[in-house]
């Protein structure tokens, strides 16, 4: 898919919520809770206002995700689905190998689903099905990815919006997390630089988060 309207876009306004994303995320992961806003909240509206601004300040972002659901729907969510089976595969033998490789690696993949706060699943499911699932792939690949890679060329935009993705989890002080953002962020950058379709990395993204984090997590008792 061509972005004929990539040249128009504003590098300020890139910069800019570029900017704020680091400022709104890097608190949530150090923090986990502001005021009455547990994680799972907090999350979200990061999300809902990034994407909102990104819709606001790209023509060629919203083109994009026009086209992107005007063609091929099934086909994407099917992808979509399978992508996201391969994705849990790989960490279910990463979950087990780290587990021998590093002797705190159990540690960190239970503080990991300490974000939960105490949190009812059935809320985490709702939002990571409404908002965070999806919300992370339209603003991490369909607006930075595409945007870097419109500027800096295919594989050098995919690699710097993975850098950025893996880098904003570097507050979290979890190594474990860490690398698993560095992970999801190569394996779901590669999946957008070869079909640029946002449909296809959210399905990815949320049947992902609900597999890994509600129904079939990886902590081990």
């Amino acid at each position: 898919m061509i972005d004929k309207t990539a040249g128009r876009e504003s590098p300020v306004a890139f910069i800019v919520i570029t900017a704020l994303a680091v400022i709104l995320f890097v608190p949530l992961f150090i923090f986990r809770q502001i005021g009455p806003l547990d994680f799972w909240w907090w999350m979200s509206a990061n999300l809902l206002l990034l994407i909102t601004l990104s819709i606001i300040t790209s023509k060629a972002y919203r083109n994009l995700i026009a086209q992107d659901f005007s063609s091929g729907f099934i086909k994407k969510v099917m992808y979509g689905i399978l992508s996201a089976a391969v994705l849990y595969l790989v960490f279910y033998v990463g979950n087990i190998l780290i587990r021998y490789l590093l002797d705190f690696a159990g540690e960190n993949i239970r503080s990991i689903y300490g974000f939960k706060g105490g949190a009812p699943d059935w809320r985490i499911l709702v939002l990571m099905l409404l908002v965070i699932g999806p919300g992370e792939e339209f603003f991490w690949r369909g607006w930075m990815q595409r945007f870097l890679e419109n500027r800096l060329g295919k594989v050098s935009g995919y690699l710097a919006a993975t850098a950025v993705y893996t880098l904003v989890h570097v507050a979290t002080g979890n190594l474990v997390l860490v690398l698993a953002a560095l992970v999801c962020g190569l394996f779901w950058g590669w999946l957008f630089m070869k079909y640029k379709s946002v449909l296809l990395n959210a399905v990815s993204h949320t049947v992902w988060d609900i597999a890994a984090f509600v129904v079939f997590p990886f902590v081990i008792a």
